[in-house]
């Protein structure tokens, strides 16, 4: 059965459930039955290549000893089990971070988990639908990925998705492009369902990991975080599938809750898709410096990765075209970004890269810590021939970027080899400071375009019926006015 018609039948069962409610609960409630069945699956190697090794949890608790066998516990037997028993022990497990690594791993990813499900017959006939699938079988582990994004596709209606999820061609190319060695700190500080830092692990395995210590070593240099459970907890469950054993580098925590200057700048490598759009907590602000203050998660994000990085650190971020146009407190980040860091590329993505997440028009920016920007180099992603936007059937492919990785040179020369075409074009830093760091530079190789995206033009008429009644209504005022001073003067 393939993994489609797996999740399928998992997500009909679940919607008999009276407990559970849309699809957001429904993924909630299957990460935390990933992660245990993944977790023990991860638990029978560790027990075959160690000798005398001991369990970090109680062994009732592991998946083999209460959910594997079709024919075990189920209806009310198997729920006061697990709210009862598994949930309320494993929250509160005794398990210090430096003597016991993985029972604190399962302590922290089930923190916030919950059993949505009130019945437990549904309840049995999922986890054996789960039990189809076997994690201990190399060829099924990458399974896990598909699993969670089949989920995401199916969130879209739930409207809160997109924070989360970044399609697998943009990691791909970011992380190819960064080009993270062994031994360099790697970290996303809003590493969601960690689609960044697999492709990081997998990148550095493939190309520097000859040896068991390597493998040591790699294990190490990962670094995430996620401030909301449910993607925490993918994340995590996504790490151990990678080979990850013990992922205690994956924290459920929000980066940007700690003030700026008590971190300190020794990461090598950022790789992040950070939150744009929104506003972070009342207060949040407070822990960055009084004029680059702001609740635009986007923009804090940002101080927060030029602080990160160790000198000649490089990153890799995803962010909107309003950071590239905006004002304001953007300007200044957008001068400091440029002070501090050589900030050498930026690849404008077209429309539509995000759906069905987001309609938002994004930016990759490509930059290193310790120089000043002199040049940016601008790389206009065109649609594929014949393709006028992408779709949840048709995403963006890696292959799409091949005209990039061609082009793309080597920063230690100062990319001497690239050269302007159509689609690239450079700009210099006195223009941008003449610019007043307006980033949103339009290709000069490309006349005026005309935009048919339907979401657009209707968002561009409702802005001008919007300005049509504004002025309906001045219009309206003055004529008032002035019937009423006529009025007066007639009397």
């Amino acid at each position: 059965m393939s993994i489609s018609s797996v999740i399928k039948s998992i997500q009909d069962i679940m919607r008999q459930d009276a407990g559970v409610d849309g699809d957001a609960q429904r993924l909630g409630q299957l990460s935390w039955l990933l992660f245990l069945k993944v977790f023990d699956a991860q638990e029978e190697a560790l027990e075959f290549e160690q000798d005398n090794y001991t369990a970090p949890i109680p062994e009732k608790y592991l998946w083999r000893n209460w959910a594997a066998d079709a024919e075990g516990m189920t209806g009310d037997e198997l729920l006061s089990f697990i709210n009862d028993q598994l949930f309320a022990d494993l929250k509160d497990l005794a398990a210090p971070i430096d003597t016991n690594p993985r029972g604190f791993v399962v302590r922290q990813g089930l923190s916030d988990a919950y059993n949505y499900m009130k019945n437990g017959t549904l309840l049995r006939q999922v986890i054996n639908k789960l039990n189809e699938i076997d994690f201990t079988r190399s060829g099924e582990r990458h399974l896990f990925g598909d699993i969670y994004e089949q989920l995401l596709r199916n969130l879209q209606s739930a409207g809160n998705a997109g924070e989360f999820y970044t399609p697998r061609a943009v990691t791909r190319f970011v992380v190819d492009r960064v080009a993270p060695k062994l031994g360099e700190r790697i970290m996303d500080p809003a590493c969601g369902t960690g689609g960044f830092l697999t492709c990081s692990f997998d990148h550095v395995k493939k190309n520097y990991v000859k040896t068991a210590d390597d493998h040591k070593t790699l294990q190490k240099q990962i670094l995430g975080f996620e401030k909301k459970q449910l993607p925490h907890l993918l994340c995590t469950t996504n790490m151990m599938l990678h080979g990850i054993e013990v992922p205690v580098q994956i924290r459920h925590d929000n980066t940007l809750s700690k003030p700026l200057s008590s971190w300190d700048s020794d990461i090598n490598v950022i790789v992040t898709n950070p939150p744009f759009g929104g506003t972070e907590e009342h207060g949040i602000e407070k822990n960055f410096p009084a004029d680059l203050q702001t609740r635009e998660t986007a923009d804090l994000f940002l101080q927060l990765i030029i602080e990160l990085l160790a000198d000649q650190g490089r990153a890799a971020v995803v962010l909107p075209d309003g950071t590239l146009f905006g004002e304001g407190v953007k300007t200044k980040l957008k001068k400091m970004l440029t002070e501090e860091c050589n900030l050498h590329t930026i690849v404008r993505l077209p429309n539509g890269v995000f759906n069905p997440y987001t309609g938002i028009k994004t930016n990759l920016l490509f930059f290193t810590k310790g120089q000043p920007t002199q040049d940016i180099w601008f790389y206009e992603h065109p649609y594929p021939a014949g393709v006028k936007n992408y779709s949840k059937t048709r995403p963006m492919k890696f292959e799409e970027f091949q005209a990039e990785i061609d082009w793309w040179g080597h920063e230690a020369d100062g990319f001497v080899s690239r050269v302007e075409n159509e689609q690239a074009w450079k700009v210099s830093i006195d223009d941008v400071i003449a610019r007043n760091f307006n980033l949103d530079m339009k290709n000069p190789h490309q006349g005026e375009v005309i935009n048919h995206d339907p979401d657009e033009l209707l968002a561009s008429y409702a802005k001008q019926q919007q300005s049509i009644s504004q002025l309906r209504d001045q219009l309206k005022g003055v004529l008032s006015a002035a019937l009423a001073d006529s009025s007066a003067q007639g009397e």
